[in-house]
């Protein structure tokens, strides 16, 4: 049996087969194929819930059946796992997919955004005759991550479409988009999973059992994200949670002793340092849509706000741990008063 701390490597969105708990999803797209299709599809939701695994389903899918007659039967975008649409997605060798996604800089590692240049190379793809004569698709994962100039290369190709063309457009804030690109895209939000569908969702990924205890664990503080879970499950992150949780079940009590072992744990693990700040997060929000009185709601927001802004201090500028969980505690328990 795997356990915490080991590392795993999980599949890339365009060879996963499985996707859990968006059938609505994927039958607004089987409507929508049968009858007027859009050419432009923005698929929104919380991180690591399946959006860009649904997004390369939905090109295989046209793939397999470019004439959307032959659809009629389909009752799911599932397509066999040996079918040559399948196949050459998964490996990247499919002349009629163009994916946009971040790329590696000159350091080897991922840049922060993807690059105007990449955007543009959706002009000549476009501008082609399809490779199999059916359909041409372009998945953006993620459009949160375009620049203002790729933002608007985007735009341009949203506003004059070539036929029998598709944009799969994949954001973790639809909101933060520009209006005139939501505005030109079939909306398609998808929710978080419920547990026991991150837990099945896991346990295919990682070839285990879905009621082992730790995916369950992990399945329960993932709020629905399949790929949070995984990270819980890939470190320390999972304990580091448990710990935080039960700290935070003490307050406004606060134990240095509990506090000081927290810091050490998280150390340099950025995973360590995420599952801290999500379990805060995640106390911190139960409290603020829970009644309570204004002036108790406005202490917990403005540690809210505190909370994202030390954080992002700490993780940019390198800061040591120990101080940010004492002051975040500190905060905590002053709100967690009268």
């Amino acid at each position: 049996m795997s356990t915490a701390s080991d590392t795993f490597e999980v599949l890339h969105p365009r060879a996963s087969t499985m996707l859990y708990g968006h059938a609505e999803a994927e039958q607004a797209f089987l409507d929508a194929y049968r009858g007027r299709m859009p050419h432009a599809w923005l698929i929104g939701g919380p991180r690591g819930i399946g959006k860009a695994t649904l997004a390369y389903r939905m090109a295989r899918f046209v793939f397999a059946h470019p004439d959307p007659g032959a659809a009629h039967a389909a009752t799911s975008l599932a397509l066999p796992a040996d079918h040559p649409a399948v196949r050459r997605v998964a490996a990247q060798g499919h002349s009629d997919l163009l994916a946009l996604e971040r790329t590696e800089g000159d350091s080897g590692k991922l840049r922060s955004v993807i690059l105007v240049d990449d955007v543009r190379r959706t002009i000549g793809f476009f501008g082609s005759t399809a490779g199999e004569g059916g359909w041409r698709v372009c998945i953006i994962d993620s459009a949160d991550e375009l620049n203002p100039a790729g933002a608007n290369a985007l735009l341009k190709i949203l506003e004059e479409p070539p036929e029998k063309s598709l944009l799969l457009v994949v954001t973790h804030a639809p909101g933060r988009l520009l209006p005139t690109i939501r505005s030109r895209c079939r909306r398609l939000t998808l929710r978080p999973l419920p547990a026991d569908a991150v837990a099945r969702a896991v346990a295919d990924a990682l070839g285990r059992d879905a009621a082992e205890p730790d995916i369950k664990a992990a399945a329960l503080a993932a709020d629905g994200s399949v790929a949070r879970a995984i990270e819980l499950l890939g470190g320390t992150a999972l304990q580091v949670r448990e710990r935080v949780n039960t700290l935070l079940g003490a307050l406004p009590a606060v134990d240095p002793r509990g506090l000081h072992a927290l810091g050490d744990a998280l150390g340099r693990d950025e995973s360590a340092l995420t599952a801290f700040v999500d379990a805060v997060r995640d106390w911190l929000s139960a409290r603020l849509i829970a009644p309570a009185e204004p002036a108790r709601l406005v202490r917990f927001a403005d540690v809210w706000d505190k909370l994202n802004r030390a954080a992002r201090e700490t993780e940019v500028f390198h800061l040591e741990r120990k101080p940010f969980v004492f002051n975040v505690f500190g905060w905590l328990s002053e709100a967690s008063r009268g």
